[in-house]
């Protein structure tokens, strides 16, 4: 059995918990906890780049980022649908590594994927709780496993944060880790269609808005969750110690 992780990230496409969580990540890295990222799709829709080069864009990144694995569950981009097939898969990982916490796409963007994996991700975390749901890692059967909380991470809208983590230490690291993927962002050398996410002035927004999270908790750079359950705490002590 495999030793439980504190952190399980899922993102649609590779290069979304990048742009989305890659500071949280590696915080919680730093601090010696063990991390995982599932990314549900190859995006192999997207206009720059091939599913190839994304593949070994997703393994630059995680190199960065220190996790402990990283996987693909090769769902199909743009039309995975939120069916027993798919979240068999996402049940399977989450018993597989028995995260503490699972990191999902935001509730609601631009991109439709985004959106609709939330939920997916929503409802197997909590089906992995249920015994009676079988599933079967090497031929033998799975322990029910459920994450304590799912938290969506903010991306290209905006959504009102349920909570802000300070990430300003690892701030240069996470655009470190983002920049692995050359084909999808800006790079004047690339011969490539110009989209959306391939302006210079997406990567600043991205940087702009973590400076804008972090102003509103007195810090540098902030990152953004929503956490669909009430987050309690035993004694003010916590938050005051936070804040010396």
């Amino acid at each position: 059995m495999h030793e439980k992780f504190y952190l399980l990230a899922f993102g649609v496409h590779p290069d979304d918990v990048e742009l989305g969580c890659a500071g949280t990540i590696l915080a919680a890295v730093a601090e010696g906890k063990k991390v995982g990222v599932v990314d549900l799709t190859r995006g192999e829709l997207g206009t720059r780049g091939s599913a190839e080069t994304r593949k070994q864009e997703a393994a630059d990144a995680a190199l960065v980022m220190g996790i402990a694995v990283r996987e693909n569950l090769g769902m199909a981009d743009g039309f995975f649908e939120n069916n027993e097939e798919n979240k068999r898969k996402i049940i399977q990982v989450i018993r597989k590594y028995r995260p503490e916490i699972v990191l999902a796409n935001a509730p609601s963007d631009r991109h439709p994927d985004h959106g609709r994996s939330s939920k997916l991700l929503t409802e197997a975390s909590f089906l992995s709780g249920l015994r009676k749901v079988i599933t079967l890692d090497n031929g033998l059967e799975q322990e029910a496993w459920r994450p304590k909380y799912v938290f969506f991470y903010i991306q290209d809208r905006y959504l009102e944060p349920t909570f802000l983590v300070d990430i300003s230490r690892v701030h240069d690291k996470k655009i470190e880790a983002i920049a692995c993927y050359k084909t999808q962002f800006y790079n004047p050398d690339l011969d490539e269609p110009q989209t959306y996410l391939s302006s210079p002035e997406f990567l600043e927004a991205i940087k702009g808005r973590a400076m804008i999270f972090g102003k509103r908790i007195g810090v540098a750079f902030a990152e953004g969750f929503i956490s669909e359950k009430s987050i309690g705490i035993s004694s003010f002590d916590m938050l005051i110690q936070k804040n010396t």
